[in-house]
């Protein structure tokens, strides 16, 4: 028997889940992404860089709040239906990027699910440095500094998306 939950418990999990992504039967980890990724040129990548900053700084403390109570009702430490650290992430990935084709926009989520599934030093290690919420946040923020950095190379090297421009 499914408990009814209040109205920021519901909101709470929404958020979570980035609106529904996180609820995907397959890869909702991929789904989150997905739409990360999808909204970006028409949500984040319109921002000026600080703005953009305030935006990645909102979602890690707003995204820390609601997968801790996400955690709490659904009874399960970090669970997989919890997508807004893969919004951070890649969003992240896409900081320093200030218009973004297709192909752009593509790298940057293979490189960021690449970072994010392999786990390396120190994204697996940074899911245990915080507590609740904020340790489920921190490891797609790791992952995401990593995809950016490598998209930020690649991008020097291979011009091959002709609207791709960084920041720096």
């Amino acid at each position: 028997m499914k408990k009814k939950l209040g109205t920021i418990d519901a909101l709470a999990l929404w958020y979570s889940r980035a609106f529904g992504a996180g609820c995907s039967p397959r890869a909702p980890g991929t789904a989150g992404s997905l739409l990360a990724v999808i909204l970006a040129p028409w949500i984040f990548l319109p921002l000026g860089f600080g703005w953009r900053i305030c935006v990645l700084a909102l979602i890690f403390i707003t995204g820390s709040l609601a997968a801790s109570r996400s955690e709490k009702i659904l009874e399960k430490k970090d669970p997989g239906e919890v997508v807004i650290d893969e919004v951070l992430g890649q969003w992240l990935t896409l900081l320093p990027v200030t218009q973004a084709g297709f192909a752009t926009c593509a790298l940057a989520f293979v490189l960021f699910r690449i970072f994010d599934i392999l786990k390396p030093w120190p994204v697996r290690a940074s899911e245990n440095w915080l507590p609740g919420g904020a340790g489920i946040m921190i490891d797609d923020a790791f992952a995401g500094l990593y995809a950016l950095a490598l998209l930020q190379i690649l991008l020097y090297l291979l011009p091959f998306d002709p609207v791709a421009h960084a920041v720096f």
